[in-house]
């Protein structure tokens, strides 16, 4: 089958990569793509998404991010009745709106923190007296994984009810070990994929602003498989339940002591947890995608039992006003099992260059957790661009399961 691939980042490179080494797949189109999937598949120019799916004459189309997903790509293709992977515009507003993500979930029952709604600074001042700090203030709408603000005192909260745009979603804070729990639905039923944490601050020991995520690993023995059972039961069905959802749905998840609890909703699979994800993955990915947009999800998937790690290099300045345009150096090659997917980059002349604020995800296998973590910091050693930042600490509260911390 021939598969399009909407989007251009590290998500996107990592699909393309699986569904080009995928048995059914025999040819890999992305829209815009970037650099990095151009080596595997046909990058295209495009607005119109369902033009450039009919005039490739492809045979499914996947989906990377939000923007599209939220503004109704899904419908729009199956007007025309053609195969796509991903929810519907009113299923993506779990996404969309975190306003409508937290009262779907209290109509619901599914659990998440406690939370009141502010449609003004003044009504967000006022909302924090219900709260102890730390706290949390979400931004409404889509902010590309930087909307969130946990302040520790009321002089944070100020100034982040001062940067955030209105209407906002306040919350208390959890605590306990976040976790990406993924799950492909076909509207009638979930298949779970295997776990993963992502690492969301920009420096290390989780300090600093919120980013779009500088780092992620996927290893099996993050859960149970009483708890993935649980999480099915009490998160992910009762949403297949009530919306008929299709697509992948993302549960970011806080382990707390009293079990887990939804930090949010995401309608599509999680950047940089996908790298991880897509590297563990041994089943022909594009024959169980396509299985699911015809409603047909298999009962299960085969993944390696290896985990996997995945340390974003960002540009200088991220997650603010980003240095672009700085030249890349990559090195010739890189073992088996280290893949390095592309995010921000473009070409310019016969040079690779910075072209975003995440630039590359340095992605690796091991036996065990701490050689994976090995494996991808070997790889970043050699690569270099200037300005090039990273975290240090990538999968190292995974370490303590290995008691090597």
């Amino acid at each position: 089958m021939k598969v399009l691939v909407i989007g251009g980042g590290g998500r996107e490179h990592a699909l393309a990569w699986r569904l080009h080494h995928s048995p059914s797949v025999t040819k890999v189109y992305a829209t815009p793509g970037n650099p990095g999937i151009a080596k595997i598949a046909q990058c295209e120019t495009a607005t119109d998404y369902v033009q450039l799916a009919e005039q490739l004459h492809v045979d499914l189309t996947v989906v990377g991010p939000e923007v599209p997903l939220v503004a109704g790509v899904v419908d729009q293709f199956r007007l025309r009745k053609l195969p796509i992977v991903g929810p519907t515009a009113a299923n993506a507003a779990l996404e969309g709106s975190k306003i409508h993500s937290k009262r779907f979930m209290e109509a619901h029952g599914i659990p998440t923190a406690r939370f009141h709604t502010a449609a003004t600074p003044a009504e967000a001042t006022e909302a924090l007296r219900a709260f102890r700090f730390p706290v949390v203030l979400k931004t409404d709408g889509l902010a590309a994984g930087k909307g969130v603000v946990i302040a520790q005192t009321p002089a944070e909260a100020a100034d982040a009810i001062e940067t955030l745009p209105c209407p906002l979603v306040i919350e208390e804070f959890l605590e306990g070990e976040e976790v990406s729990f993924i799950a492909l639905c076909d509207g009638h039923r979930a298949l779970a994929l295997e776990p993963s944490q992502d690492h969301k601050r920009i420096f290390d020991n989780d300090e600093g602003p919120n980013t779009g995520g500088m780092g992620a690993y996927s290893d099996s023995a993050i859960l149970t498989e009483t708890q993935r059972s649980h999480i099915l039961e009490t998160i992910v069905n009762p949403v297949i339940h009530a919306t008929g959802f299709t697509g992948f749905l993302y549960a970011g998840l806080m382990m707390t002591p009293s079990g887990p609890s939804v930090l949010e909703f995401n309608v599509r699979m999680g950047d940089p947890e996908t790298q991880p994800l897509m590297l563990r993955l041994l089943s022909d990915w594009g024959e169980t995608l396509m299985a699911a947009a015809k409603g047909a999800l298999p009962s299960s998937i085969q993944w390696s039992p290896q985990p996997a790690t995945c340390v974003v290099l960002a540009s200088a300045g991220y997650p603010g006003a980003n240095q672009t345009g700085q030249a890349i150096h990559l090195p010739e090659a890189t073992p088996d099992g280290t893949t390095i997917f592309h995010a921000g980059t473009k070409r310019q002349g016969d040079h690779l260059v910075t072209a975003g604020g995440r630039v590359l995800g340095v992605t690796a296998l091991g036996n065990t957790l701490p050689e994976s973590i090995d494996n991808a910091y070997a790889a970043v050693a050699q690569i270099r661009f200037e300005g090039m930042q990273y975290r240090r600490d990538i999968g190292k509260k995974g370490l303590k399961r290995y008691n090597t911390v």
